[in-house]
């Protein structure tokens, strides 16, 4: 390499050269962080918008890094829950386990969906129909390729020669059918869920006049009950009780009263029971049903109801008589779904009735659904009903092949 030797007069200009060139971008540095932010110059907004660019990138690094390491913790942890099983991965955040216990030397064969919401942020779970009416059944398989669903179990008891539900059924905050001997139900907000025994909180009201509204499209217990049916039910409405009387609400205003059944109109409702009670209403009135739930579920998305309880408040809890389903009793194939303390979901279905696997009691489906860490869990439809799909096919073992003609299922899908 060539030196090159200076006079002193040039090395003494260079030097001052360097100092001034050095105050200048100091001052431009100074002046960018001093008064960028408050002037809208093109020029200065292309030098600040990398600054900008470069925070954003960084956030984003750091959010995958937490991912990875939730998605690092959430492998460890179902390795070391579900020792000696099959572990597969749905989707991120979404494991599929299917296992064996046995339970006084006989063999138990299990499948669970655990899923992490931290991680699986781009999927949401809903109650799904069958189809858009109440009367109607269609296969878990049907079911889940009409909601685009990657996992699908089984939902509520519902009535095996009509496919109306059971119990109380909400989808995307639209109340389909009410309790049924305040049973247990599960609510499914945006932020996690809860599980309680849930009555009906409803009314119909015109003026001064307010009559409760014992059930939404559900099935008459008693001669007393005044019941709601919105075109979800069909196109007709049950025939009235004996002494009972029925009036159909169009757009908020009652437009026929009769005792013979109703046409339900498609914007209202038609409300039937005693005429002692509902003969206080005319044609003409306008009138307004309101409907709630007791716990109060605030900003609750959907709700899907079983019974009994198996875990609550992290507590062994089976109230089967308190909710009329002693019948349910003895070894079965059972559904079950519960959460966890850091909000992840379990579903569980339980092959039974057979040599390979005899099923589980209530109360042992209620220690399992513990053991997997539930805070709260309950009992969904089971028996014959018992089928869970995941990612495009049944992964247990009904009876009926593919699964018996459902009602309705719980389902986990994309976020549209």
């Amino acid at each position: 390499m060539d030196t090159i030797f200076l006079c002193p007069e040039k090395r003494l200009w260079n030097i001052f050269g360097i100092a001034v060139n050095f105050a200048v971008v100091s001052a431009f540095i100074f002046t960018q962080s001093i008064f960028v932010p408050i002037m809208a110059n093109d020029l200065f907004a292309k030098v600040t918008n990398p600054i900008i660019d470069t925070g954003q990138a960084s956030m984003q690094i750091i959010n995958e890094v937490s991912s990875e390491a939730e998605s690092k913790n959430f492998d460890e942890m179902i390795k070391k829950k579900y020792p000696n099983a099959i572990i597969a991965d749905v989707d991120k955040g979404i494991k599929h386990i299917k296992l064996t216990k046995y339970y006084d030397g006989r063999p138990v064969k299990i499948n669970v969906v655990e899923i992490n919401n931290k991680l699986a942020k781009n999927y949401t779970l809903t109650p799904a129909l069958a189809s858009e009416t109440l009367h109607n059944k269609r296969t878990i398989s049907t079911i889940a390729q009409n909601s685009n669903s990657i996992i699908a179990l089984n939902g509520t008891f519902f009535k095996p020669q009509t496919g109306v539900p059971l119990g109380t059924l909400m989808i995307d905050e639209k109340m389909y059918t009410g309790p049924i001997y305040d049973r247990v139900a599960m609510g499914i907000f945006d932020d996690g869920y809860d599980i309680a025994r849930v009555q009906l909180d409803a009314f119909i009201k015109s003026g001064k006049t307010q009559v409760k509204v014992d059930n939404i499209n559900q099935p008459r217990m008693l001669a007393t009950y005044v019941l709601a049916y919105t075109p979800d039910w069909g196109k007709i409405a049950p025939p009235s009780p004996k002494y009972g009387l029925q009036f159909a609400v169009d757009e908020d205003r009652i437009i026929e009263i009769s005792t013979a059944a109703l046409k339900i109109p498609e914007n209202g409702y038609v409300i039937v029971g005693p005429a002692s009670t509902l003969n206080k209403f005319k044609i003409g009135d306008k009138i307004k049903l309101n409907i709630d739930t007791i716990p109060e579920w605030k900003n609750v998305r959907h709700i899907i109801s079983g019974g009994p309880y198996l875990v609550k408040n992290s507590e062994v809890f089976v109230d089967m008589t308190a909710q009329k389903l002693s019948s349910i009793g003895g070894k079965n194939p059972r559904s079950a779904i519960g959460y966890t303390e850091d909000n992840n979901l379990i579903l569980v279905a339980v092959d039974g009735r057979e040599g390979s696997s005899v099923g589980m009691t209530l109360m042992q489906l209620a220690n399992f659904m513990k053991s997997l860490g539930c805070v709260n869990a309950m009992n969904l439809d089971g028996g014959g009903s018992t089928v869970m799909y995941v990612n495009g096919k049944i992964v247990n073992n009904p009876h009926v092949k593919g699964g018996i003609a459902l009602s309705n299922a719980i389902v986990l899908s994309k976020k549209s």
